[in-house]
């Protein structure tokens, strides 16, 4: 485990072992790999079900709201739940009062736009994701074997799934 900084554009690979922790105050977002093709299914508040299609270097991104170990573990098993379960995404609808307790929120595809100004847990598409004021307007992208990440982010670490 090592932490390294990104200052505008770097890419860090990713095997299917492994996941990348980014943080920044009071938020964790970890990023693995599809590994292989498959189908994710998303529940939407129109009583509607999206299914994305996955390719092996797509991304699976968890965003957590909060830092430290702990953090970093339900991250790693909503990773497992998502890629090894193939739990579905459930979206909910706008104000709904739930969305004010999710602890994390996931998307998933080839590019994930991080953003702390939408509400958690209520967006279907798949190519924005609710995090931390610092780590807001990351851009994360797949490549052949790891992530491109345009933006600043202080903290990294690749870890053990």
């Amino acid at each position: 485990m090592s932490l390294m900084p990104v200052r505008q554009r770097g890419v860090h690979r990713i095997d299917a072992s492994e996941i990348l922790f980014l943080s920044g105050n009071g938020g964790t977002v970890g990023i693995l790999k599809s590994v292989k093709p498959r189908m994710v299914f998303i529940g939407t508040p129109d009583e509607e079900e999206i299914v994305m299609f996955l390719e092996n270097e797509d991304l699976i991104v968890i965003s957590a709201f909060g830092e430290g170990p702990d953090i970093e573990k339900g991250i790693k098993c909503m990773g497992y739940l998502l890629r090894e379960m193939e739990s579905p995404i459930v979206v909910l609808p706008d104000n709904h009062p739930t969305s004010k307790r999710l602890k994390m929120v996931v998307a998933v595809g080839e590019n994930v736009r991080l953003d702390c100004n939408i509400t958690p847990g209520t967006h279907p598409e798949q190519d924005i994701l609710c995090t931390c004021n610092e780590l807001s307007g990351v851009k994360l992208s797949s490549t052949e074997n790891g992530v491109l990440i345009e933006g600043h982010v202080d903290n990294l670490k690749l870890d053990k799934l």
